[in-house]
């Protein structure tokens, strides 16, 4: 099985974007809105669709730090193939032993989970982060959070914060056959908060993309392998979720929704201490019943 790559080309191009000529970048914001599509393709298919020349797709590969376009689409190809793995296809952990080994196991996974927290913050970009916090903030906007089968989780912890600092969140946790129900009046004065990874979910992408359809406005949180939501959302947050486990890792995703619920709190203090006083007031006059 070929070898994760240590960065993906999605996260080469999110660092260099501020760097890229105006064709270079409307060449890589093509690639990253369709990823990987656009980059199997031949130059001359590649170009067509950026609306850019030929010699435009390589300067960008060679900005990349790739010698040639068969090593460019190579990366690529290993990067579709790993962002396909489930726990039953990656390398198993196998256990060595105990007393020493089992804390030498646990000092390595440690350090690989450093390692995506470190690369994660770095490809957050100020701007992006800024932009779902002005979405967040806005009360007047209604927020729907939906997570998939494991991304549910993440989707929760979004909710029980968002709902304590602000008014208008919804958290689908229904069938999947209600949450049309959830479509129901969307409009570009919506905001949809929804988490999607690897071996990506087909009913997730297909809500967010009929909810960005209606004009909703997406933020996505996703991997760096980016799920096909990222081609209609706002904000992409594409964090480092590969670790050394069978298991890919939630921690960077938990983080952000952290760092956002800390930034909303200072932004809106004097109406989130109003909310939560109201809240608490309610629960003890419940309590006492």
């Amino acid at each position: 099985m070929t070898s994760l790559p240590h960065t993906t080309v999605a996260e080469m191009i999110r660092r260099r974007l501020d760097q890229l000529t105006p064709t270079e970048r409307k060449a890589a914001v093509i690639l990253l809105g369709n990823y990987p599509v656009p980059g199997l393709q031949t130059v001359a298919q590649f170009a067509k669709q950026a609306d850019v020349s030929n010699p435009t797709i390589l300067r960008l590969i060679a900005k990349l730090g790739f010698g040639a376009y068969a090593d460019f689409q190579q990366r690529l190809r290993d990067e579709l193939e790993a962002r396909l793995r489930s726990p039953l296809t990656k390398d198993i952990l196998a256990a060595d032993g105990k007393g020493a080994a089992e804390v030498a196991a646990f000092a390595k996974y440690w350090e690989s989970v450093s390692s995506a927290m470190a690369a994660s913050m770095h490809l957050i970009r100020p701007s992006e982060f800024d932009g779902a916090i002005a979405l967040l903030a806005d009360d007047s906007r209604p927020v729907t959070v939906l997570g998939g089968r494991l991304t549910s989780s993440l989707a929760l912890q979004s909710y029980l914060h968002l709902r304590e600092l602000r008014s208008n969140v919804t958290l689908i946790d229904s069938q999947t056959a209600t949450w049309a129900e959830h479509l129901l009046g969307v409009t570009s004065a919506n905001t949809y908060l929804l988490f999607d990874i690897r071996r990506y979910q087909d009913d997730v992408i297909r809500m967010g993309q009929e909810a960005a359809a209606r004009g909703a406005k997406i933020i996505l949180f996703t991997d760096e392998w980016l799920s096909p939501l990222s081609a209609v959302a706002e904000h992409v947050f594409a964090l480092r979720i590969a670790v050394n486990s069978n298991w890919d890792l939630f921690a960077p995703i938990s983080v952000l929704i952290e760092a956002m619920i800390a930034r909303l709190s200072a932004l809106r203090w004097p109406e989130v201490k109003a909310r939560m006083e109201e809240l608490e007031a309610i629960r003890r006059r419940l309590d006492d019943r």
